[in-house]
This record gives structure tokens, sequence and C-alpha cells, in this order.
């Protein structure tokens, strides 16, 4: 990859939902400048909060508010924040939580693969086996589920569900996540099923402040992580995906009808008409499985077809707004 050209502006953005207690202390972290831009800027998604958050990040000086009309979620807000910030002509975003756990001083470590022109998407990787408020099996599932990602999206990102990255703005363009609960592990899927070069820095973390708001319960976490994991084998591998269940599902049936033969052919078969039956279900359920296989190939190659336009548009609406 060529060394990148030189940068203008860099836009900090910030999710936010009801987090007017945090919200100052991260601000006051933030850099004013970081080695490599000209401008830095500051932009909040306010994702339908009840209380001060919008007060708070003007008086923490804010450039850029986008107001949700009410509550969607971390992924629609991380989209929205994309959009904005790069209609407001940055050149790099950094997404940062707003309850201050990441440590704002690695962002200059964070934009250095995209500055050098070595990446154009860096996550950021925290010292998991260090951090004192993740249990035991937090700790496992956060290993699993980046287990997961790397071998889904070919990649080799340690902590795929760490929010603290940075995109260049030609990669934030190709980005459009689907999902509601979270964009990190999807980011990271299209990220390599696209071909955006794609790397991990090592970053410090602060104490917790306060507990998560996506992780409620481990028991909700599991739940919503293999949902996620599972949602995203039928949007980006579904051929594969439907594959596997198939073959489960043809091999059953195959092991059932040919025992069934062994005992008739050897004349203990009398009475086994259920295994037949079930054999006959198994494998008609196989070809429907495949077949839904071939079809979500199908749609997913639209999709990408449809991605692909969503990107030249909103390219072009971005040429055509005013600079600064």
């Amino acid at each position: 990859m060529e060394k990148a050209a030189a940068f203008r502006k860099l836009i900090i953005q910030i999710p936010c939902y009801n987090e007017q207690e945090m919200l100052g202390t991260t601000l006051a972290s933030l850099p004013r400048s970081v080695h490599g831009f000209d401008v830095v800027e500051y932009l909040i998604i306010d994702d339908g909060s009840r209380d001060r958050t919008v007060e708070v990040a003007r008086e923490g000086g804010v450039h850029h508010v986008v107001s949700l009309p009410h509550n969607q979620g971390l992924a629609r807000a991380f989209m929205a924040g994309i959009e904005a910030s790069l209609k407001a002509g940055a050149d790099v975003i950094v997404n940062i939580d707003a309850d201050n756990q990441h440590d704002a001083s690695c962002i200059p470590d964070l934009v250095a693969p995209i500055l050098s022109g070595k990446a154009q998407i860096v996550v950021g990787a925290r010292p998991i086996a260090t951090i004192s408020e993740f249990s035991l099996i937090k700790k496992i599932l956060q290993n699993i589920g980046s287990a997961v990602v790397r071998f889904a999206s070919g990649t080799n990102i340690p902590d795929a569900p760490c929010g603290f990255r940075a995109f260049h703005s030609e990669a934030a363009l190709r980005l459009n996540v689907f999902g509601e609960y979270t964009y990190t592990l999807e980011t990271i899927i299209q990220a390599g099923r696209k071909n955006i070069p794609i790397a991990s820095v090592p970053i410090r973390v602060n104490g917790a402040s306060r507990p998560s708001r996506l992780i409620k319960s481990i028991p909700s976490y599991v739940y919503r992580s293999v949902i996620s994991i599972v949602r995203i084998f039928v949007l980006y591998k579904p051929l594969r995906f439907f594959f596997f269940i198939g073959s489960a599902l043809l091999a059953a049936g195959a092991a059932l009808g040919v025992r069934f033969i062994y005992l008739h052919m050897h004349g203990i078969g009398g009475g086994r008409v259920q295994s037949l039956l079930l054999a006959t279900v198994l494998i008609l359920s196989a070809m429907v499985v495949f077949a839904a296989g071939v079809l979500s190939d199908l749609i997913a190659a639209n999709r990408v077809l449809l991605e692909e336009i969503r990107t030249r548009q909103l390219r072009v609406l971005i040429r055509q707004l005013p600079d600064g």
C-alpha cells in the first residue's frame, strides 16, 4: 500500500446515551492537536438522551452535535456519526466511548498506521488479561468472540469488541452496519470481505466509571453475542453457513438410510419404518437448506451492489459540500 497523502482534519466522534456524568471528563481528556493533522474536531452523537448530554457536550467545546430523535442503539448511532463526520470533511475518524474507559492519549498511536499508509482501519487492543473489572467468564467470551471474528473475516484483530478505533475516510465510506446491537464485529467482517487494510495497536484503558450498558448480564451478553455472530455468518458467508447445516442434516439422514438398508438386507429391518421416514425428512431438509444457501448467496451479491451504489452516492454528496 502506498504512503498516504497529507491529512487535514481529524474528527473524534463519541456516541452518547445519557452520558452527562462522564462526558465532560472524556472531552477534557481528548487531544486538542494530533501530529499529522491541521485540525482536530469533536463530534457527539446524541442517541435520544434524556439528560444534559448535549448541554455538557457544548460546554466541553464539541464542534458538531448529531441528535437522533429517539434511542436507536449503538450501531445506528455509530453509523450516524460516521456519515456526519464524512460530511463535515473528516479525513480520519476516531471513535471513542463516552464513559472514559479508553485512554485518549493513545489516539496518536491509533491513527499512526493510517498516517503511514499501512492501514485504513485500526482497532485498539485492550490488555484484557489485566483488566480487573472483567470477570474470568467475560475474558473468555471476549477471546472466543474475537477468534470467531478472525475466522469469519480472515483478519488478525485480537480484540474485536473494542470500540476504540480509527477509520480512513475511504474505509468509512464503504462501511454499512446492518445490526442494531453493536458495530464492532460487523465492521471487521466487512473490512475482511471488502479487502480494506486493517490493523491493530495496543491501547491503554482507564478504570471503569460505571457498569457497561451493553452488557447487562453474562447470559444476556452470551445470547446477544451468539445472535450477532450467527447473523454475521448468515449475512456475509451464507453459502458456507447453510452448507455446514445442510451437510449435517444430509449426513444424519444418509446414516439412518444406510442403517435401515443394512438391517433390512439382513432380515431385521421390520418395524423400523420410522427410521426410513426420519432419514427421508432429514435428506429433504438438507436439500431445502442447500437451496436456501444458494438463494442467500445471490441476495448477498445483490447487497454488495447496493452498498457500492450507496458508497458512490455518498462520495458524490460529500464532494458537493462546501469545505470546512
